[in-house]
């Protein structure tokens, strides 16, 4: 089995480059399950309806992500509706929405699971004790993946390295900045510290330069812009051994 994890979709830019290239992909890679982060879909913030079903349409099995995730009212209006619109699960409990789905695909149960890291980050409950308690309901699922939303590649390693062989891919979303550390733990789990944006490549992490220059210069708040122009794709692709459900391979991608 192939599971397909793309990195941040920042804006219309991100939303061009995935449509464009969806199709290739999977049938480069013979993909089974596709997973996104949606989080800076919309205008670089959020998620609109609208651009729920634009992935929903192009095949996306669940769409994960991160602190920007209610930066929109409307998200708040209609997540409890869409539950493979995941929010991080350590996200305060007083919001909507959900942190994990299991789907079935091709006889297998796949669980998502979503969380945000807690270091240069916003708010949010211990990634330890939520993942401990998601672990305890002892759900029944083959194959559980890791959406991890954070700023400190340490904090991404530390995490992964203690739920080694319990979770069978971890990627790190985010810093928009695709890593080169795939790779399988001693344990067995799939892991990346991030897999980087789609989205404007002339851009500063998917905005454009000059506003965020002016803001690193002076100091002073400005409003930043999604950039436009050619933009690539970055993400992962996970091989899963049928009889096992274990991680054989991850291999980044570029598109």
């Amino acid at each position: 089995m192939n599971i397909l994890m793309i990195g941040d979709i920042y804006a219309r830019a991100g939303r061009d480059c995935f449509e464009s290239n969806i199709a290739k992909i999977v049938a480069d890679h013979k993909i089974n399950f596709v997973v996104v982060n949606g989080e800076n879909t919309s205008h670089g913030k959020s998620l609109l309806k609208e651009h729920y079903h634009f992935y929903k349409n192009l095949g996306v099995d669940v769409i994960t992500s991160g602190n920007h995730i209610f930066k929109h009212k409307q998200v708040l209006e209609y997540i409890d509706e869409t539950p493979d619109l995941l929010k991080p699960l350590n996200m305060s409990a007083y919001t909507p929405g959900n942190g994990y789905v299991i789907v079935e695909k091709n006889n297998k149960k796949i669980c998502v699971l979503n969380l945000m890291g807690t270091t240069f980050m916003d708010k949010a409950n211990s990634t330890y004790e939520v993942m401990d308690q998601f672990l305890e309901l002892n759900l029944e699922y083959d194959i559980l993946l890791v959406d991890f939303h954070a700023e400190a590649s340490a904090e991404k390693l530390a995490f992964a390295w203690n739920y080694d062989g319990i979770i069978t891919a971890f990627v790190g979303t985010h810093t928009h900045v695709q890593t080169a550390d795939e790779r399988i733990l001693p344990k067995g789990t799939a892991y990346i510290t991030d897999l980087g944006m789609t989205g404007p490549i002339n851009s500063i992490i998917g905005a454009e330069p000059e506003p965020v220059i002016w803001k690193e210069k002076t100091g002073l708040p400005t409003r930043f812009e999604p950039a436009k122009g050619p933009s690539s794709l970055t993400g992962v692709v996970i091989n899963i051994d049928q009889t096992t459900n274990k991680a054989v391979t991850i291999t980044r991608i570029k598109y």
